[in-house]
């Protein structure tokens, strides 16, 4: 999850207010289900709420839950404007609506590419490419520094959704003397360049050409590239393509509010997927980090009230296992080997079925000797993530870099230094 304060002449900036999940409430299981039960989680803001009237406002560099999930319910301890593009506004109002608050968040709708004053603040967005549409780099300029705060991103030429990675945009950055990068570390210890969403196109269609009876995908409701890709797939084979679980319908809707849906790729209603051949059936279902209450679950444990799996039917996990799932995915494809359903898992499978959103080593040595800023801030990442984004900075001719830890304080001006756990930064519940 990611909340992020940047400090200048006694005023505030944050960009991102998410929470994360997975978090055990405590190590007893229902032998029933042998399901851990879990709980949301997000930072305890209370030392920016302690002093909100210095919070100039909150910039959402993208709509994943880890970067906005905590923007609804934490607001109220905040109260200042929102700043973000057009899908990513739409996520959030869509989620303030289902939490049915009582006051109306003040979002701030910006193009990419705005520049805008926020307080002591110039902020300009920098699109880029990740797994979400309307994913942007954030330039903060004050008279002292200029930070470039990544967000999540990735070199893609060909992200399916949206404009490919302007690289020049990145280059001119050279010649602005960048103070610091704050720089997503996700994948900074995995060599070469990051797979472009385009790759999984082949991959997924061989796969899914080839099947004799229904075929099951899942992946992360929100890429909406990849399921983009699905339902042009769907349509050269000539299957249907159905959407089962609630986060996927909301997605593609809110992609066909903002224009990121093209009009001729069709969804097939749901309640018509139990009176289609089985060979024309193409679902994509929630549940790949092994959710007990998400679609695929139901599947695998055959109580789904719309549809059934068998013996002709293959499940594909075109997504990765997310550190701290391995044990609730594995209970699900052991659940669906058990009724002789074919699992296959992107790991270990010879095609291309899935592509990370976040770069890798050759990308971020990339984008340093683009930028060249003076001083990486890794962040986004556990501990050997971050010492490998600041290792491949050291090698790049970076002259500093900061590695810290939550509540740390990081001084980029007049010099570069840390004030080791500053500020107490526990995890709340939600």
């Amino acid at each position: 999850m990611n909340v992020n304060l940047y400090g200048h002449n006694n005023q505030w900036l944050m960009i991102d207010c998410g929470v994360t999940f997975g978090v055990p409430l405590d190590r007893e299981q229902d032998e029933a289900t042998a399901v851990t039960r879990h709980n949301v989680v997000t930072a305890d803001i209370s030392f920016i709420a302690n002093q909100r009237d210095r919070l100039c406002g909150i910039v959402l560099t993208h709509a994943h839950e880890d970067h906005l999930g905590a923007v609804v319910s934490q607001w109220e301890q905040l109260q200042c404007p929102i700043y973000t593009t057009a899908f990513t506004a739409e996520v959030l109002r869509r989620k303030a609506h289902r939490a049915e608050i009582q006051f109306e968040l003040p979002i701030r709708v910006v193009e990419p590419g705005s520049v805008i004053d926020i307080g002591p603040f110039t902020v300009e967005w920098i699109p880029t490419t990740h797994s979400i549409p309307d994913a942007n780099a954030i330039l903060i300029s004050t008279p002292v520094a200029r930070v470039l705060h990544t967000g999540d991103w990735k070199i893609d030429a060909n992200p399916v959704v949206g404009e490919s990675f302007n690289r020049q945009l990145f280059k001119q950055l050279a010649s602005k003397n960048i103070t610091a990068m704050v720089c997503d570390s996700t994948n900074a210890n995995r060599p070469g360049h990051s797979l472009s969403e385009k790759d999984c196109e082949q991959g997924l269609g061989t796969l899914i050409s080839k099947a004799k009876g229904r075929v099951v995908v899942t992946c992360f409701a929100s890429n909406i590239g990849r399921l983009i890709t699905l339902a042009k797939i769907a349509k050269a084979s000539n299957r249907y393509m159905c959407l089962l679980g609630p986060a996927l319908e909301n997605m593609v809707s809110i992609a066909r509010r903002t224009g990121f849906w093209p009009d001729e790729l069709k969804i097939t209603p749901l309640r018509h997927i139990g009176y289609l051949p089985r060979h024309e059936v193409l679902i994509v279902a929630t549940g790949s980090q092994g959710e007990p209450r998400a679609g695929l679950y139901k599947l695998a444990l055959n109580n789904h009230r719309d549809c059934d799996l068998d013996a002709k039917d293959i499940v594909i996990f075109s997504s990765i296992v997310i550190p701290g799932n391995e044990k609730s995915v594995k209970r699900l494809t052991d659940l669906l080997k058990e009724r002789e359903v074919t699992v296959i898992e992107s790991a270990s499978c010879e095609n291309t079925i899935h592509a990370s959103g976040h770069p890798n080593e050759g990308d971020l040595i990339q984008l340093f000797n683009w930028v060249k800023p003076k001083c990486i801030v890794p962040v986004h990442g556990e501990p050997k993530h971050l010492l490998a984004c600041s290792q491949i900075g050291k090698a790049q001719g970076i002259k500093y870099q900061l590695v810290g830890l939550n509540g740390d304080l990081y001084s980029l001006a007049p010099s570069f230094s840390i004030r080791r756990k500053l500020i107490n930064a526990p995890r709340i519940a939600l």
